[in-house]
């Protein structure tokens, strides 16, 4: 097996945790990708992986050989995609991330679509409540909410969310609706602690920033768990603008306090852009920002 077949390996196993999802992923058998890992150390005369009967782990000297590999890897395929062309079918390996709840809603239905489209491509989503580094975990194209740091990174602005105070209308039939924000200490609050662990809401009144300290009677750790206790009629509530669009196109809550908001948050496409774009990455890119834009809860 060539060097990059080897590497190839190397970085599924890598990638999977383990010689049996390496060999899943690549349509390999275990003992063919074990041959492939140990001829890659023969090679390399260096351990890449510490293994035991539970797991397989990189170890620090393979850490750092798997960022290379993978950069090798990708300059492979995009040299392959200059060559072949802007109508070559996109193939191999695609990572992708974005937040849990955004992903979940917005993102999977697209990367399922994409999949299905293109068979000759494998899709690995990271869906997760933290900025992830793209290029030192590996990632091709990331969904990112909120203001960009300058970077050396492609990204599309692709839509617009916003907070949102919101309540159920049982609630607000029962105990009012608050006219400014300093009626909210009159209500029972629900503090979704995954969006923060401050107990202070920021609004906006004439265009200047106005802070209020919040009390809440409900904490919760997950934003299902805040829109489910707010639908029922508990109390009010605080949220990003697409965690709720069901909720709000079915009536089952309703905004308060909108002259308040805050301006908008934009969301963005970025991904990783070398000397040619890849074929894989530049399609899943545009069928993303395309489905986004045209989301009219997104804009």
């Amino acid at each position: 097996m060539d060097r990059l077949n080897l590497m190839i390996v190397f970085v599924a196993v890598a990638e999977e945790e383990g010689f049996s999802g390496g060999a899943r992923r690549l349509g390999m058998s275990p003992p063919a990708v074990t041959r492939a890992i140990a001829a890659l150390e023969a090679h390399l005369d260096i351990k890449l992986f510490n293994r035991t009967t539970r797991f397989v782990r990189l170890t620090e000297a393979g850490k750092r050989y798997l960022e290379d590999a993978k950069h090798v890897i990708a300059a492979v395929d995009e040299a392959d995609d200059a060559v072949t062309g802007i109508n070559a079918e996109p193939r191999g390996h695609l990572v992708v991330t974005a937040p849990v709840q955004f992903g979940r809603m917005y993102v999977m239905p697209r990367i399922i679509d994409y999949l299905e489209r293109y068979p000759k491509t494998q899709v690995q989503a990271l869906l997760l409540d933290r900025v992830v580094n793209l290029l030192e975990e590996g990632v091709d194209v990331g969904v990112r909410i909120g203001e960009l740091p300058d970077s050396s990174f492609k990204a599309l602005h692709v839509g617009n969310v916003r907070h949102i105070v919101c309540a159920a209308p049982s609630y607000l039939a029962k105990h009012g609706i608050p006219q400014t924000p300093d009626e909210l200490d009159k209500h029972q609050i629900i503090l979704a602690s995954g969006i923060s662990s401050s107990s202070e809401w920021m609004f906006t009144k004439d265009e200047q920033p106005l802070l209020m300290r919040i009390k809440p009677r409900l904490i919760v750790t997950s934003i299902h768990a805040a829109i489910e206790a707010a639908v029922s009629g508990f109390g009010i509530t605080r949220l990003i603008s697409y965690q709720i669009a069901p909720q709000l196109a079915s009536g089952e809550l309703k905004i308060v306090l909108s002259e308040y908001e805050n301006k908008h948050i934009p969301i963005h496409v970025v991904h990783r852009e070398g000397r040619h774009a890849s074929v894989k990455i530049r399609l899943f890119v545009d069928q993303m920002a395309n489905s986004l834009r045209a989301n009219t809860s997104l804009n």
